[in-house]
């Protein structure tokens, strides 16, 4: 490989100019190998953040950080397909989507992650589950693929390794909100993987990375763009997250609001949601005759779940960890909520015990927010409009003060578009 100086790369992105493919492919390497300081990594990711990249670029650093450490082979009887998303507030669609679309005929190899801040985890909830376990072997994914057809466990240690350090570093630089950075990052992980096709669900609105719908086309294009470039099929949902999904914000609430789903029942988003992702990884594995809203109708969906989850050695008949306190927030008024903030909801559940503001801080599985209305419902004034779940009931003070400005109560509440439109390749 070519060597390079730290300052002379960090000097030219400053300069608003592109990166050649071998100065990415060093920088990476050498960062990953301890070579670049951290604080050179630093400067050039700051670089990056103000100057941007271009596709060949965002190509290239993905790609370097996919050879920095090892890929799964994950070949099935099955067609493949894997969904990520961006990230939101009440997001538990992986729990019932997972299990719904193996029950329609594909493998779905779900790697997930964990919480931080006011996005939830998809293994924090599962974790609320008596016995489930996030850590799998590969050989483990494998057999788990072949004999269930679905898995959701953490990436295994030697996934992308580039990544894992260069985003604990944006964390604390100001620099997570570069969309080359994190259209790379997203797509490392995920092309390593190894599945056959990849649906994204790209959330715009309070509660999202992406606050404007301009800003989630772009990364959504951007993210489509590297996949296709690296032969796989993909494309992107852009989904609505100024409103918190379904009505269980947390841990052990979501986990049972997506068994609501897949036994037939469950908040209308939430299903939507489900459904819409379910019919464009079908589409993409080629199995477009299959009908997800049907499968999920039959209860197949909900006998996957229930063997996904004691093949990770969960109880999915174990009664789920209640809150020791509870407690409510009226509405204000009488009439149509005609607003939920969902960045202050995932606050609120935050505070409560639900989240982390450092990774290696610990989640309480009971802790979370029900929101018992949601946008154009009707309330009254002093009756229940949010019911908040935590262990540490001094916790409370700080969620209240989160959902201060958090809701609105009108005569008429605006029409809301769930899934705004589909990005492909």
């Amino acid at each position: 490989m070519r060597q390079f100086n730290a300052v002379d790369v960090i000097r030219a992105k400053r300069d608003r100019q592109a990166l050649g493919v071998d100065q990415i492919d060093w920088v990476v390497d050498a960062y990953t190998r301890g070579v670049v300081a951290d604080e050179q990594m630093s400067a050039l990711a700051m670089a990056i953040y103000l100057n941007g990249m271009t596709g060949d670029e965002t190509a290239a650093w993905t790609a370097a950080m996919i050879r920095s450490g090892e890929t799964l082979s994950l070949a099935s009887s099955r067609p493949t397909v894997d969904k990520h998303s961006t990230g939101g507030v009440g997001d538990k669609i992986t729990l019932p989507l997972a299990p719904l679309v193996a029950a329609c005929g594909a493998a779905v190899p779900q790697l997930s992650g964990r919480g931080l801040g006011h996005t939830g985890g998809t293994l924090d909830k599962l974790e609320s589950i008596s016995g489930w376990r996030a850590a799998l072997s590969t050989d483990e994914i494998r057999a788990q693929l072949d004999s269930v057809g679905a898995v959701v466990c953490a990436a295994t240690a030697g996934l992308a390794p580039a990544d894992k350090k260069l985003y604990a570093l944006r964390d604390v630089t100001g620099t997570v909100e570069s969309i080359p950075l994190i259209a790379s990052s997203i797509m490392s992980k995920k092309i390593a993987e190894g599945a056959d096709a990849l649906v994204l669900d790209v959330k715009f609105g309070s509660g999202a990375f992406m606050k404007t719908v301009a800003d989630a086309r772009d990364l959504a294009s951007a993210l489509v763009s590297i996949g296709v470039a690296h032969g796989v099929r993909t494309s992107a949902l852009l989904t609505d997250m100024s409103v918190p999904l379904g009505r269980a914000v947390g841990n052990a609430v979501e986990v049972a609001e997506s068994v609501a789903v897949l036994c037939g029942g469950g908040p209308a988003d939430v299903v939507e949601l489900t459904v819409a992702l379910a019919r464009e990884m079908l589409s993409l594995a080629g199995l477009s005759d299959v009908d997800p809203a049907a499968v999920l109708a039959s209860g197949r969906a909900h006998e996957t779940w229930a063997r996904m989850i004691r093949a990770q050695g969960g109880d999915p008949d174990a009664p789920l960890p209640r809150p020791t306190h509870v407690h409510l927030v009226p509405a204000p008024a009488s009439g149509v909520l005609t607003r939920l903030d969902a960045y202050a909801v995932g606050v609120a559940a935050w505070r409560l015990g639900a989240g982390r503001a450092r990774k290696e801080d610990v989640v309480q599985a009971a802790a979370g927010v029900l929101c018992l209305a949601k946008p154009g419902e009707r309330v009254t004034e002093g009756e229940p409009l949010l019911e908040l779940h935590t262990d540490t009931p001094d916790a409370v003070a700080g969620a209240l003060a989160a959902l201060a400005d958090a809701f609105e109560v009108g005569d008429s509440a605006p029409e809301r578009t769930l899934v705004l439109e589909t990005v492909r390749g």
